[in-house]
């Protein structure tokens, strides 16, 4: 049996494309969604509101980040242990992506299932 075919380098550029521009928008519905959720450290809204964006620079190699700039954002994140107000985010605290991902989890699994965070294995 033979099969003959022919690839449409176009149609396959268009497919990544799209594919670029839906992982964007994900992104950007995720950053909404944490802003949301109230678990960012909020003082005066810098850090939350201003400084925490999407790096689209690779969407293109499907490869989108959502950072902070401040130089004290990467302190916050990594020190749960600090005493942090919840006056205006009820849920703040250090790691506040680690709580908002369990909790979009767990509704996704259900109330029957159970996700617990564990660190990274280091090799």
């Amino acid at each position: 049996m033979r099969v003959k075919a022919k690839i449409f380098h176009n149609v396959l550029n268009q497919t990544d494309d799209v594919v670029a521009v839906a992982l964007v928008k994900t992104a950007e519905s995720i950053l909404r969604d944490v802003k949301r959720s109230k678990t960012m450290p909020f003082d005066t809204g810098e850090l939350q509101d201003r400084s925490t964006f999407i790096d689209y620079e690779q969407a293109k190699k499907l490869k989108v980040y959502i950072a902070s700039d401040t130089p004290y954002a990467r302190r916050l994140y990594f020190h749960p242990e600090y005493n942090f107000s919840r006056e205006h985010n009820s849920n703040a605290g250090g790691e506040w992506f680690k709580p908002y991902m369990l909790s979009r989890l767990s509704a996704l699994c259900g109330r029957g299932g159970r996700i617990t965070a564990s660190p990274p294995r280091h090799r």
